[in-house]
């Protein structure tokens, strides 16, 4: 069977594709050009993009491979909670709201808030990776214009 985004929309705790956009356009502008606030966000990024490779693939696995690779996935995911709560804190320190964070929830007051957590990275991951052609074309552009 293949799901849709219908499916996962109807899932509780599920956060639409424009909320998560919005969560993300919060993250930006707050870390704006600050250095270690985007150095956090590299983190979050790579932390994130580990994490999604053991998600996106968890549909392909059998059971005996889920229960090989669950302690690993669970490990990553653990990671991206910690980076989210990393950053957050470093902006709030910076005087910014960082509201996307309380949006996305505290697993100890609500665990539902887990897969929440885990959903935006997959989806910083999603943005994240369509902007990276957009660089690869203007440097194509580039290098092919001015050598």
């Amino acid at each position: 069977m293949i799901t849709t985004y219908e499916d996962y929309s109807a899932l509780p705790m599920s956060l639409s594709f424009g909320e998560m956009v919005d969560l993300h356009r919060q993250i930006a502008e707050e870390a704006g050009r600050d250095a270690q606030a985007l150095a956090l966000y590299k983190d979050l990024l790579a932390a994130a993009v580990n994490y999604s490779g053991s998600r996106s693939s968890w549909p392909l696995l059998d059971r005996e491979e889920k229960a090989a690779e669950d302690s690993a996935r669970t490990s990553r995911h653990n990671h991206v909670t910690d980076c989210f709560n990393i950053l957050a804190r470093y902006l709030k320190m910076q005087g910014k709201a960082a509201a996307w964070r309380e949006v996305l929830g505290a697993e100890k007051k609500d665990p539902g808030c887990r897969k929440r957590i885990g959903d935006f990275a997959c989806c910083l991951v999603f943005i994240e990776s369509l902007n990276a052609s957009v660089v690869i074309v203007v440097v194509k552009h580039f290098c092919n214009t001015y050598g």
